[in-house]
């Protein structure tokens, strides 16, 4: 039945709304009927029971009916829309959800404002419905920044934690069972299993884009982490052998990356990781796109470990050469390289050296009259080789 209103200057809004206020149990109701039997496959409030969601409905109502009557200035910014959406929000209540309550909520206000329109004017009826449209869409607008707010800080929260316990891992945490066990609970990886570390270097992303989807596409389980200037990929090996990993990985490397060998558990990984940042040193900087393991990189993991004995082994070896003029200092240092990667060979290094065997020879006389002993030996061979190494990667070290 409609009831007699006398004239209101807040306007025709105002007036209905005002009406309307003893029908908000009833209204409540309403919109609790319609939440679960219009199209049911929409819901989902399972996160919350029944009288949290009645409560909800009565406070959305309620002010839909507040701002009506002032004629709805400030729904956009409305504080019990925002309340209910970080309330939700916190829930894991969809937000897909909650805005079809708040349009279920107008049309069960505007059913409510109907049955009392023929006591106003048809031109005031419609402006009565453009604001109470206007006051739905604004507090809809406040519900989805306060959720979205309220996810991008739970989000946020979650990385801030995430970030926590990787570094804690590779601080070897891990160690602690207790600790394992909740850490790969929370990070979705197995406690047990094998695994190797990846450290990349050297570009602002030193890793391709989705490189943890890539390799979960290939069924192989994996956390990435940003740590200072390098990325860090924790990976379980599982089923997996380290040479399949390192296949698909290698493609994914923008930078230069290492790979640890293959530790046993999480406990483990803090040493891993120190062992693929080793195996990375050993790269040099200008290198992109490269992806080496500390498997075939122990000579100069070894050199990098000791780095003042191998400035002194540079110098015991190598420092007569090293005191002549640039260009015949790099001649004879080239050389060297050559003629030890080729076996001692001097007629296979001459190829590769643009020049005759005999030339070879002679800076091979060169340098063993600089350094003051011969060449040849399995000792000499060995220690030279090693200064040479050392001075590459002191060499790279200070660029």
């Amino acid at each position: 039945m409609a009831v007699p209103m006398t004239p209101d200057p807040a306007g025709s809004s105002a007036r209905l709304a005002t009406a309307c206020r003893d029908d908000i149990p009833e209204l409540t109701r309403r919109l609790m009927v319609a939440i679960f039997t219009d199209n049911p496959e929409w819901t989902d409030y399972s996160a919350i029971t029944r009288e949290d969601l009645h409560d909800g409905c009565r406070r959305y109502l309620n002010r839909v009916l507040d701002l009506l009557e002032v004629g709805g200035a400030g729904a956009e910014d409305d504080e019990v829309a925002a309340s209910i959406g970080s309330q939700r929000a916190a829930q894991r209540v969809p937000l897909e959800v909650m805005l079809r309550t708040f349009r279920l909520g107008g049309r069960v206000v505007w059913e409510a404002l109907s049955d009392r329109a023929a006591v106003i004017p048809a031109a005031d009826f419609r402006e009565a419905g453009t604001a109470m449209w206007a006051v739905v869409d604004g507090m809809s607008s406040a519900l989805v920044t306060a959720y979205r707010g309220t996810e991008l800080d739970r989000v946020r929260r979650k990385e801030r934690r995430r970030h926590a316990l990787i570094e804690d891992i590779l601080a070897g945490r891990a160690r602690d069972a207790v600790f394992a066990a909740r850490a790969a609970r929370e990070l979705s990886m197995p406690p047990t299993c094998d695994y190797v570390v990846v450290v990349a270097r050297g570009d602002a992303y030193p890793m391709r884009p989705g490189t943890e989807t890539a390799l979960a596409a290939k069924g192989i389980r994996s956390i990435w982490h940003d740590r200072g200037d390098s990325a860090v990929g924790i990976v379980a090996l599982e089923q997996h052998l380290p040479h399949h990993v390192a296949d698909i990985v290698r493609p994914l490397v923008r930078g230069r990356a290492a790979l640890s060998p293959t530790v046993t558990g999480l406990a483990e990984l803090d040493v891993a990781a120190s062992l693929a940042t080793l195996g990375l040193d050993t790269v040099p900087a200008s290198s992109a796109g490269v992806l080496t393991s500390l498997d075939t990189r122990y000579p100069e993991a070894l050199l990098l470990r000791s780095p003042d004995l191998a400035r002194l082994l540079v110098r015991r070896s190598l420092g007569p050469i090293l005191a002549l003029p640039p260009r015949e200092r790099d001649m004879l240092l080239h050389t060297l390289t050559v003629w030890l990667a080729e076996g001692s060979s001097a007629a296979r290094a001459a190829p590769l050296l643009h020049c005759h065997r005999n030339t070879v020879i002679n800076r091979l006389q060169r340098a063993a009259t600089l350094l003051g002993h011969p060449l040849e030996g399995q000792r000499q061979h060995l220690e030279l080789s090693l200064a040479l190494t050392a001075f590459e990667l002191l060499d790279h070290s200070a660029d």
